[in-house]
């Protein structure tokens, strides 16, 4: 298959600062000090570390009895290679006049897929999905409530940890939408689009994380655990699709599709938000990587949004201001009740 270059994705691309038709078709590596902005290398190294620290504690709990935390990183990575390509490539699929192209990453420092799929938005989803369910599980979310509602927890947190990211990206570059894109890009909350920061910030997480507690964590019966966790991550795409339904009733009406998209991202503050400080129920010692990582992550986004500048389109200050608050009280409430750590 031919690398896709067309009208859309020239201009998105130039505005990036490269040219899509100058690309390696499998793999490119360049210097980290020669990127575009001094935050992408760091940026970098925020996630691909932040990966490897899940991976070793999923080790560990795995060797501790819990394969959850392990078949989650796996998952994600299976859910990865199912929903990107045909992001990046939908005419690959019979799927460009559905979705039409959507955005572009910039160069990082590694970058597969005709410098479509950067090495760290590959770490990222098994890095962040660890984060969010390490900080449900610690705060008792899944002892105290169960499955679906510690998922649903899981969803908020994933908003609220997500958000500080999505909304900045763009304006520094580190990626950029297809502003020409009417069907999948809009609405959007400034230059973040709305159907972006529901279904894949909050539901994919959400619904991939219940998937895994339920077929990974559950009886030893059955299929064996590498193929559950497939189906975990091969299983997410149609949820988002579903949780998509009520807003695409609305195709053409981009004033009543915001209307939709912001009452079910309501829905998913206050139902999360009312799990995670209402439960009661007995914490289990925290891991070495919840207690650090997380609050890394938050600081280090909170270093760059203070180094952002005026270059790309600019995400919502507001409702970033409003997850790093959010997302702070998650901290917050973890540490305040701090049990004695556990080894992983």
């Amino acid at each position: 298959m031919s690398v896709a270059c067309g009208p859309d994705a020239d201009a998105v691309t130039r505005g990036l600062g490269f040219d899509c038709h100058d690309v390696a078709p499998v793999v490119s590596v360049r210097f980290p000090w020669t990127l575009a902005h001094w935050t992408m290398p760091l940026l970098e190294l925020l996630v691909v570390g932040g990966a490897v620290f899940a991976l070793v504690h999923a080790v560990r709990r795995y060797r501790a009895g819990d394969p959850v935390n392990l078949a989650l990183w796996w998952a994600s990575l299976v859910y990865l290679f199912v929903t990107e390509p045909p992001l990046y490539f939908p005419e690959w699929f019979g799927l460009d006049r559905l979705y039409g192209f959507i955005f572009a990453h910039n160069r990082f420092t590694v970058q597969f897929m005709a410098d479509r799929l950067p090495l760290y938005i590959v770490a990222f989803y098994p890095a962040f999905s660890q984060l969010a369910y390490e900080l449900v599980r610690s705060l008792g979310g899944f002892r105290g409530r169960g499955p679906l509602a510690g998922s649903v927890a899981v969803a908020f947190v994933c908003q609220v940890f997500y958000e500080v990211f999505d909304q900045l990206g763009p304006r520094l570059k580190w990626w950029a939408w297809n502003p020409g894109n009417r069907i999948v890009n809009h609405p959007a909350l400034a230059s973040v689009p709305m159907t972006s920061m529901l279904l894949f910030a909050s539901v994919s997480f959400g619904a991939l994380t219940y998937l895994v507690v339920r077929l990974a964590g559950g009886s030893r019966r059955g299929p064996s655990p590498a193929l559950r966790t497939v189906v975990a991550g091969v299983l997410t795409p149609p949820t988002m699709a579903i949780a998509g339904i009520p807003s695409s009733l609305f195709d053409g009406n981009s004033t009543a599709q915001a209307w939709v998209l912001g009452v079910e991202l309501a829905l998913v503050w206050l139902a999360g938000g009312w799990i995670l400080g209402t439960n009661r129920a007995e914490r289990p010692p925290q891991s070495a990587f919840v207690r650090v990582y997380p609050a890394v992550y938050l600081g280090g986004l909170a270093v760059f949004w203070l180094a952002a500048d005026d270059g790309g389109p600019a995400g919502s200050v507001p409702y970033a201001l409003a997850c790093f608050a959010a997302a702070g009280l998650v901290l917050v409430a973890l540490y305040r009740k701090a049990r004695v750590p556990a080894p992983g």
